[in-house]
């Protein structure tokens, strides 16, 4: 057992005073070595990683540009699957629409369009090979588009609703009100040769009147958005918008009598 005498008693004291004065320089100078050192370890830091980045520099590109390419195939074959889901949902409402319907309906797919400015047609992929001949209506599931004008053997030539080349005998589905639609190279229908006292609103929805072979009856062509009277004040107009968007067809029904 350890003994505190006055022979060992002055070491112990020495030895309690450094401990304390070590334990007290500690606490004092942390801060300022901290503050120093704080820079050259920082500047140390920066070169390893700078360092590093040249070494890994060719294995980080590469890895780089493989994902880069993974990134575009995945986009493309997405892409793709959303390219197959639309088509198949066109399709279907084209199958429903032809189960549906009380016509003989040829499904057909457009290929081409005239380069003209002036006239709004489409090119389809069936033709007298399948019953289709001069004359005949086009339609959608949504609505009417327009009638076959020329044909061959395996191909087919539209002249759209947007053509002013091409009138219809249409009536408004309400008030039962007839007159003439045309097409006007745009975006909108002109219903014309309307009475001045005609029974017609916005938003009414106008119909083929099937007072000739060509259009069955009942066939949706579009909603009155606007109405005005002619220059000469005898009569008034209505402008359509198309149930079909005529622009960006890719499948058509072909309508047979």
């Amino acid at each position: 057992m350890f003994n505190l005498n006055k022979k060992n008693l002055i070491p112990f004291v020495v030895a309690i005073s450094f401990l304390i004065f070590l334990s007290l320089s500690i606490l004092i100078l942390r801060s300022p070595v901290l503050a120093i050192s704080r820079g050259p370890l920082g500047l140390v830091n920066l070169i390893q990683g700078e360092i590093g980045g040249i070494i890994f520099y060719h294995r980080n590109l590469t890895e780089n540009l493989s994902l880069r390419k993974e990134i575009d195939f995945l986009r493309n074959k997405l892409n793709s699957l959303n390219e197959i889901y639309l088509e198949n949902l066109r399709l279907k409402n084209s199958l429903s629409f032809k189960q549906k319907s009380a016509f003989k309906i040829i499904p057909a797919k457009v290929i081409a369009r005239p380069a003209d400015n002036w006239s709004a047609g489409l090119i389809i992929d069936k033709g007298l090979a399948y019953g289709i001949r001069k004359g005949m209506a086009a339609v959608s599931y949504l609505g009417l588009v327009g009638r076959v004008v020329e044909t061959t053997d395996s191909t087919a030539k539209i002249m759209l609703l947007s053509d002013p080349n091409l009138g219809i005998s249409s009536l408004v589905q309400r008030s039962r009100q007839e007159g003439l639609v045309c097409g006007t190279l745009g975006n909108t229908l002109l219903m014309k040769y309307l009475p001045e006292d005609a029974d017609i609103k916005l938003q009414d929805v106008i119909v083929t009147s099937g007072l000739n072979d060509t259009y069955p009856k009942g066939l949706l062509i579009g909603t009155v958005i606007d109405i005005g009277k002619e220059f000469s004040g005898l009569s008034r107009y209505c402008l359509i918008k198309p149930a079909v968007n005529l622009s960006n067809l890719e499948e058509v029904l072909i309508v047979i009598p």
